[in-house]
């Protein structure tokens, strides 16, 4: 498999007029209007989601808008352990990004009738995938947490008969606070000293995921927060593992999408340098694993 036909891949949608049109009649929900998020009455709240997020007793209700991604909306909220980051994923058919096969490859499914309808991306085949992209962030956010990597801390689970009730939502402790949410390494000004710090900050976090068996597939500054000189890895639907046949691929990806981004902080090196290293840290002792309070 070259790069190429792997770029296209990763990047690509479905943009056939039949599928186009097979769901026309049904309204995605896309990107929600903050307005619709929040009413001085939990009950006036317009959306489904966030109603049932207050009534379960997660949120106590949304601040404001953090940020909007290819797949998802991040919002400042409020709840009763402090303030919270709520990830409200659009509808599959409502994303910029929409092929996501190339990351679930390997994955064992289980039933042949389901397995069929995601591949055929029928109205409950696109349920169930919008399930599993949801149900997998919140799976690989406790696994990498309670390894003791550098992630936000998921605040629904560890058992899936929680978070899957979210759904379409992945809640997580907000990095940073409510006036002043951490920024993205792709947002920020370093000193060249600071650059230095993230770099290798991210080259481990990098090999911390490799030493568990993971590529990030989506690598890069922008998937990178920076919070009191710590750099938190973020963003993990797409999280795949050896299992599948690109993992390779996937890895080296991730190595250049590193390299690339640092060049705005002044770092300069090579993907294959890079992965060699990320390698390398991978065959050391991780970080120690976080103990689970009853």
């Amino acid at each position: 498999m070259n790069a190429r036909w792997l770029d296209a891949e990763l990047e690509g949608a479905d943009t056939s007029p039949e599928r186009r049109g097979k769901f026309k009649k049904k309204k995605l929900l896309g990107r929600r209007k903050l307005e619709d998020l929040v009413a001085e009455d939990p009950d006036q709240i317009a959306d489904d989601t966030i109603r049932r997020l207050i009534d379960r007793g997660h949120i106590t209700g949304i601040v404001a808008e953090l940020k909007s991604g290819k797949e998802a909306t991040a919002y400042v909220a409020r709840g009763p352990r402090g303030s919270v980051l709520v990830k409200l994923y659009r509808e599959l058919e409502a994303r910029s990004f929409k092929n996501d096969a190339i990351y679930r490859e390997g994955q064992w499914i289980g039933d042949v009738r389901a397995e069929r309808a995601m591949q055929g991306r029928s109205r409950r085949g696109l349920e169930m995938l919008q399930g599993m992209w949801v149900s997998a962030e919140y799976a690989h956010l406790w696994t990498l947490w309670q390894a003791g990597l550098s992630v936000p801390e998921p605040l629904v689970g560890p058992s899936p008969f929680d978070y899957e009730a979210t759904t379409p939502a992945v809640l997580m402790r907000l990095i940073g606070s409510e006036d002043q949410p951490a920024p993205r390494l792709s947002d920020v000004r370093l000193t060249p000293e600071e650059a230095r710090s993230a770099w290798h900050q991210s080259v481990r976090g990098m090999a911390d995921l490799l030493r568990l068996g993971y590529a990030h597939g989506d690598y890069s500054t922008y998937n990178l927060l920076w919070w009191e000189n710590t750099v938190i890895i973020i963003d993990f639907p797409q999280l795949t593992t050896r299992q599948n046949p690109h993992f390779t691929q996937l890895l080296r990806r991730d190595a250049q999408s590193l390299v690339t981004s640092f060049r705005k902080h002044g770092i300069q090196s090579d993907a294959e340098t890079t992965l060699r290293e990320v390698q390398r840290l991978a065959r050391e002792r991780g970080p120690e694993p976080r103990v689970m309070l009853p």
